[in-house]
């Protein structure tokens, strides 16, 4: 399926990116939000935009903020990228509580809004899927609400991945809804429905904020990632 944005054409504008926030989030956890995140930050940067990504929380391993940081060539340090960081692979609110600690939905937001002043684009990442408690009594939607960022909602394109993103946008704020972008990741080895999720998914949401990526490898190169044509095309689409 060809990404259906990639009949437009369009110019990438620095100046008309001033103090964007973008938020990443998921249909579930393992989807490649962080790779996507890693990737839309180098490339923002290669192309001269002041840009930044952070992923405020996460549980269990710290590998996803060394490779934000990595993205960002050491611009951010990993306590600024990743403040909140729990031992146990669980949900954040679970790891937190197992060390007795609490994140609050205030702290995260000033975090990530010291960290906005700094930079033209700031690239934002959940952890695990939409609704998954990140902290007492707030999870990725409150965020998006709260800073008022565009969503990217990252998935897996395969069979049943249209069912779970119009679950997903229909759970987020309708000021949100309205901006969303959807990334299908493509699979290793496509199965029956790879090939027409981004047809299917076009019939309820507006094909022009749909993207397809091809598979980028379990540990891809970004450098050779980013030079590829539909990559490239796909990317200066999705964070205009």
């Amino acid at each position: 399926m060809v990404l259906m944005a990639y009949q437009y054409h369009f110019r990438f504008d620095v100046a008309g990116m001033k103090r964007t926030m973008f938020f990443i989030t998921g249909t579930d956890t393992g989807v490649g939000k962080t790779v996507l995140t890693a990737l839309l930050a180098r490339h923002l940067r290669e192309r001269g935009v002041s840009a930044a990504a952070l992923k405020p929380i996460c549980s269990g391993r710290r590998d996803d903020a060394r490779a934000l940081r990595a993205a960002m060539n050491g611009a951010l340090t990993p306590d600024e990228i990743n403040p909140w960081h729990f031992r146990a692979p669980l949900a954040p609110l679970l790891a937190a509580r197992r060390e007795r600690r609490r994140v609050g939905l205030a702290d995260v937001l000033a975090h990530v809004r010291t960290v906005q002043r700094r930079f033209d684009v700031l690239l934002v990442e959940g952890a695990g899927g939409l609704l998954s408690p990140l902290g007492e009594n707030f999870d990725s939607r409150d965020l998006i609400a709260a800073l008022r960022a565009t969503p990217i909602v990252v998935c897996p394109n395969r069979l049943g991945v249209v069912n779970q993103v119009l679950l997903t946008l229909a759970a987020l704020p309708r000021s949100a809804s309205c901006r969303a972008r959807v990334v299908l990741m493509s699979p290793s080895k496509p199965d029956a429905a790879t090939n027409t999720n981004v047809g299917l998914l076009a019939e309820f949401f507006d094909a022009k904020r749909i993207f397809e990526l091809p598979w980028l490898g379990r540990r891809p190169d970004a450098g050779k990632v980013l030079k590829g044509l539909r990559v490239r095309r796909a990317f200066r689409v999705l964070v205009k």
